[in-house]
């Protein structure tokens, strides 16, 4: 930084003139600044991008743990491994006083800091340089980040500080805003940014639009008890013309076989086809390119499904034999190690009606056959199935266990990965992430929200009508309005999403997740009715010295 040197001439002056203004006030000229740092529309496009990249952060890139905890813990899987995991039981996991890394605490201080950053980028439009096209853009950008920061809050902790303008200074006077306060001024947000965000065409991938936003409202209008306006945003979302669920196949390995338009859909790159119109917000993620946060030479950035969800097969020994090569890049799973273990409604139960039929069951799609790798293996090259598993396996088990093959990318990962690509085997120490574009949202669940608000209306006839859309897309028989409930919708969630889900919101926005977990996971034999919300950090409210933050119910007050 420079140096400046004031004569006495100038002190005298400044002195003199200390009445007008203080000489000691610091005026930033040649260092940033939250006073100087926001101006030109590149300077907010900046600060926007950081928001974008703490979402990608706090569901995709955190690492092996925090990502995860949207699908442990729920009906979805259980933990392979209970002395790493965090979700080893509840009472564990839910723990207020954990640290900087524990379950209560991290998403706290993430979406928080998404909110503090949004309010200081609309805090400083009105003084930029911008022009007022550019600051309505920022402000319903800005405003977009702070709603789905709320959203996801809500459904976590329940009733949050609201804070909506800018903070500066250290503040010790936080309270909770209720539930309904919360989701008011995140509809607020949503509405503005639907109406002043660019379209879908006019947008990079990866990039909110007027849609994201709207898809957005249409679940919020849910939590929030406002149906009508819930069918009425997703409406807006279904039927324009730039949307569509992809009914045929499409993309970058079209021509691969076993495959259908559901799996195209996972494959690399497709993502941000140019075809695939199913597709509403796309989280970016270039591999072993500064800033695209996926790196294959120390498997960092990357979501780490493979990793999580794919089961140990390298474990697996029949009659003394390993049958498994591992880590190997096709069906058995990459570098699975089996943390993320299928609940048996999630592998099975679920799929009881159309077994057969429904694509999003085929093998290539939820892998339950393993074809036998390893040629000194007297099993080389047959198939071990966990529906009718050797004498000694147990499925499920970490190492054995039906898994959602979009978790990796079979035959295709990237080629920094292989140690042998001719047969695919991969370096033991760098693979396990998963090397894709990772959906947000798309359409498929737009047609989902709209049936559950229809169903919520009593319209069971249009909410079985939006699901059989769904449902036709995989080949799936229809399902009859009178078959339609809150759990049926729940199922097809699992059904269409299944690990893709961030199912503990979708499950905490309708107070089901105890329910749900009891009946369908009973691994976790230690939920209590109160874990359907997060503790708020006992972090938080110690420091919140000059007022209370109340605890959830159920929690140590």
């Amino acid at each position: 930084m420079k140096k400046y040197i004031i004569l006495p001439l100038l002190a005298a002056l400044m002195v003199s003139t200390s009445c007008e203004k203080d000489f000691l006030e610091e005026e930033p000229l040649d260092f940033l600044a939250a006073s100087n740092a926001l101006n030109t529309y590149d300077d907010f496009k900046m600060s926007l991008n950081y928001l974008y990249d703490r979402v990608r952060f706090e569901f995709y890139s955190k690492g092996d743990r925090n990502n995860m905890d949207y699908i442990y813990g729920t009906d979805l899987v259980f933990d392979g491994q209970p002395d790493v995991l965090r979700f080893t039981n509840y009472e564990g996991a839910m723990n207020p006083y954990g640290d900087s890394n524990s379950v209560a605490v991290v998403h706290w201080v993430n979406f928080f800091k998404i909110i503090s950053e949004a309010n200081i980028i609309l805090d400083k439009i009105g003084e930029s340089e911008m022009t007022d096209e550019q600051k309505i853009l920022v402000e319903a950008e800005a405003r977009y980040f702070r709603a789905f920061s709320y959203r996801t809050l809500v459904y976590l902790y329940g009733g949050v500080p609201l804070i909506t303008e800018a903070v500066y200074e250290p503040k010790l006077d936080f309270v909770r805003a209720t539930k309904e306060e919360v989701l008011n001024q995140t509809i607020l947000d949503l509405q503005f940014a639907a109406e002043n965000l660019r379209t879908k065409a006019q947008v990079s991938p990866g990039q909110v639009h007027k849609l994201v936003a709207r898809h957005l409202l249409s679940e919020v209008y849910l939590a929030a008890g406002q149906y009508q306006n819930a069918v009425d945003a997703a409406t807006v979302v279904i039927d324009d013309p730039s949307t569509g669920l992809m009914t045929q196949r499409f993309g970058n390995r079209i021509s691969v076989q076993p495959g259908d338009v559901y799996w195209d859909l996972f494959q690399r790159n497709n993502q941000n086809h140019a075809s695939n119109t199913e597709a509403l917000w796309v989280i970016q993620f270039e591999t072993d390119v500064p800033g695209g946060a996926a790196v294959t030479t120390t498997r960092t950035g990357a979501p780490l499904y493979e990793r999580h969800h794919a089961p140990s097969v390298r474990d697996i020994v029949i009659n003394g034999s390993r049958p498994f090569s591992w880590p190997i890049g096709d069906y058995t799973g990459g570098r699975g190690i089996g943390w993320a273990i299928s609940t048996v409604y999630f592998s099975n139960t679920i799929w009881q009606s159309d077994w057969t039929n429904d694509i999003r069951n085929a093998n290539h799609n939820f892998v339950r056959e393993f074809k036998a790798t390893n040629p000194a293996s007297p099993l080389y090259g047959q198939i071990i199935s966990t529906e009718n598993p050797p004498a000694g396996i147990t499925v499920p088990s970490r190492a054995f266990y039906a898994y959602q093959s979009k978790v990796t990318t079979p035959f295709d990962h990237p080629a920094n990965l292989y140690q042998n690509a001719s047969t695919f085997l991969l370096k033991d120490a760098t693979a396990g992430g998963t090397y894709t574009d990772q959906y947000m949202f798309r359409l498929a669940e737009t047609y989902l929200i709209r049936a559950e608000a229809y169903y919520r209306l009593n319209n069971t006839t249009a909410a079985a009508a939006d699901i059989n859309v769904v449902r036709s897309r995989s080949n799936a028989g229809n399902v009859a309005p009178s078959a339609v409930n809150i759990d049926y919708i729940l199922d097809e969630r699992m059904r269409e999403f299944g690990v893709e889900e961030k199912r503990r919101l979708t499950l905490n926005r309708l107070g089901l997740l105890y329910d749900r977990v009891t009946r369908f996971n009973t691994y976790y034999n230690d939920i209590e009715p109160h874990h359907n919300l997060l503790p708020i950090p006992y972090s938080e409210i110690e420091r919140n010295r000059e007022a209370v933050l109340e605890q959830n119910e159920g929690y140590p007050q």
